[in-house]
C-alpha cells in the first residue's frame, strides 16, 4: 500500500499538484498581503465593503422577506424571530436560479425573480436579498452585479443594480413596489447567523466561511483600514467585508490546475475557487486522474474506461470513497482494471483533499492573523461554516481539523471554533434586513 501511496504522491509532485509542497506560512503571508492590497483597491481579492454592521438587537415578531440566490437555487421565505429569539421560517419555496438552465436576457432575469417573490410580496415592507455572486455593495446597500460565477448565464446583467431593477420590475408588473431592499452576500449572511446562534458564548471575532459549490470568506474590518473608500476610512467602528476569496490568484497552482482552468467557461477567473470548491472538484479530479492514466499509472482496463468519462461531479468522488465496489462511475472504471487501481485512485484523491485542507487553513488563518483575533484559547474566533464540501465531503473535514490544530493553534497561537447553523444563509439574511 505504501508503494502505491508513494507512486500517487510522486506523480502529483511531478505536476506541482501535491499537498506537501504547499508552504502554509509563506501562503498565509501572501494571503494577508493580498487582503491589504484589496483594501487599498488593487489585487485579486475584491474586499468588498458591505456597509453592514453586526451591532444592535434583533427586533422580535417583525417579518422580513429573505431571499437566498446562490449556486443553482433561488430560495424565498418570510422570517421573523419569536420571543425566545428563535427564527420562524414561513412560506418557504425553492426555485431554479434564473440563468441556470440556459442563457436568458436581462428582462427575463428580473421578471423570473419577480415571479418567484410575488406570492409573499404582501407580507411585509422589507426585503433582504442574499446574492451569492460578486456584487459591489453600494452605500445605500443596493448591489451592482460584477459578474457571475458558478456557470449562471444572463445577458446584459453585468453592472446592473439588483434592488433597483427588481423594484422597477415590480412596478412594471403592477405589483407592490413600496419596499426597501438590501443586498448582501451568502458569506455575510452566514457570519450573521453564527453571531445570532451563540448569544451566550464569548467569541473574539466572527468569520463567515462558505465551501460548497463555490467558496468565500467574510469578516469584520476596521473602517480606518478600508483606504479605497475614503468616506468609510474616516469612520470609527468596523463593517463586514465580503472578500470574494474565490478570486484569489496567488494560490500555488500545478500544471494540471492550469490545463483544467483553460477548459472552464471563465479561464483565469475564480482561481482559488477552482482549486477547492465543489463546482470544480469533480472536473479537476477527473483531469488529474486522466493525466495519471495517460502517464501509465493505471492498468490498461482502467485507462480505457476512464477515457470514456467526460464529466465527474463532486458527489461522484464521495460515491467512490464510500462505495469503492459500488455502482458509481469511478468504481466501474476500477472494476475493468487491476486490484491496485482503486487503491491508487484513492491515494490520488486523498492527496488532492489534503491540498484543499491546506489551502483552506492558510486562508482562514491569514484572516485571523490580520485582525489579531483568537489569541486567547478561551475566546476563540467563531467561524460559521456552510456548504456541501465542508460538511458532506468524506475526506475534507478531518484533514482541516488536523491542520487547524497543527498550524493555526500550535504554530501561530490562534484559536477558532467552527459552527453550523441550520438554514444559516436565510436566517443571517433575515437578520441583516432587520438590523440594517
Amino acid at each position: 500500500m505504501q508503494r502505491l501511496k508513494d507512486k500517487a504522491v510522486s506523480f502529483l509532485r511531478k505536476y506541482g499538484m501535491d499537498a506537501e509542497s504547499v508552504d502554509l506560512e509563506a501562503n498565509c503571508r501572501t494571503f494577508i498581503g493580498e487582503m491589504e492590497n484589496g483594501l487599498k483597491g488593487s489585487g485579486s481579492l475584491l474586499m468588498i465593503p458591505t456597509y453592514i454592521g453586526m451591532d444592535g438587537e434583533i427586533p422580535l415578531d417583525e417579518p422580513v422577506i429573505a431571499i437566498d440566490a446562490g449556486g443553482t437555487n433561488f430560495r424565498v421565505a418570510v422570517i421573523h424571530f419569536d420571543k425566545d429569539r428563535k427564527p420562524v421560517i414561513e412560506d418557504f419555496n425553492n426555485y431554479p436560479m434564473p440563468g441556470s438552465r440556459g442563457e436568458i436576457s436581462k428582462e427575463e432575469f428580473f421578471s423570473t425573480m419577480a415571479d418567484y417573490i410575488r406570492p409573499v410580496l404582501g407580507r411585509c415592507s422589507k426585503i433582504s436579498f442574499c446574492f451569492s455572486y460578486p456584487a459591489e455593495i453600494m452605500p445605500d446597500r443596493d448591489g451592482r452585479i460584477i459578474k457571475f460565477s458558478k456557470e449562471i448565464k444572463a445577458r446584459d446583467v453585468k453592472g446592473e443594480l439588483l434592488g433597483k431593477n427588481l423594484l422597477d420590475m415590480f412596478k412594471k408588473r403592477g405589483l407592490p413596489s413600496d419596499k426597501s431592499i438590501i443586498v448582501l452576500n451568502d458569506t455575510v449572511a452566514t457570519l450573521l447567523a453564527g453571531r445570532a446562534a451563540s448569544p451566550g458564548r464569548i467569541f473574539d471575532g466572527y468569520i463567515g466561511f462558505i465551501l460548497g459549490t463555490g467558496t468565500n470568506i467574510c469578516y469584520a474590518e476596521k473602517c480606518g483600514n478600508i483606504v479605497k473608500v475614503p468616506e468609510l476610512a474616516a469612520k470609527e467602528g468596523s463593517v463586514l467585508i465580503n472578500m470574494e476569496s474565490g478570486g484569489y490568484d496567488k494560490v500555488p497552482r500545478g500544471r494540471i490546475d492550469e490545463e483544467f482552468d483553460s477548459t472552464t467557461l471563465n479561464p483565469g477567473d475564480f482561481i482559488f475557487e477552482k482549486t477547492i470548491s465543489g463546482a470544480y472538484q469533480g472536473g479537476l479530479t477527473l483531469a488529474v486522474v486522466k493525466k495519471a492514466a495517460q502517464d501509465g499509472l493505471f492498468s490498461a482496463g482502467f485507462t480505457e474506461e476512464i477515457r470514456k468519462v467526460s464529466e465527474l461531479a463532486a458527489k461522484e468522488i464521495d460515491d467512490f470513497l464510500y462505495y469503492p465496489n459500488g455502482e458509481n462511475v469511478l468504481a466501474r472504471c476500477c472494476s475493468k482494471g487491476s486490484s491496485e487501481d482503486g487503491v491508487l485512485l484513492y491515494y490520488i484523491i486523498d492527496d488532492l483533499f489534503e491540498r484543499i485542507a491546506r489551502f483552506v487553513t492558510f486562508s482562514l488563518t491569514a484572516v485571523m492573523e490580520k485582525t489579531g483575533n483568537g489569541r486567547n484559547p478561551l475566546k476563540p474566533v467563531c467561524i460559521t461554516a456552510d456548504g456541501s464540501t465542508f460538511y458532506k465531503s468524506k475526506l475534507f473535514r478531518s484533514k482541516l481539523d488536523h491542520y487547524i490544530k497543527a498550524y493555526t493553534n500550535d504554530v501561530k497561537g490562534i484559536y477558532c471554533e467552527f459552527m453550523k447553523v441550520d438554514n444559516g444563509t436565510l436566517v443571517g439574511t433575515a437578520i441583516a434586513g432587520l438590523l440594517n
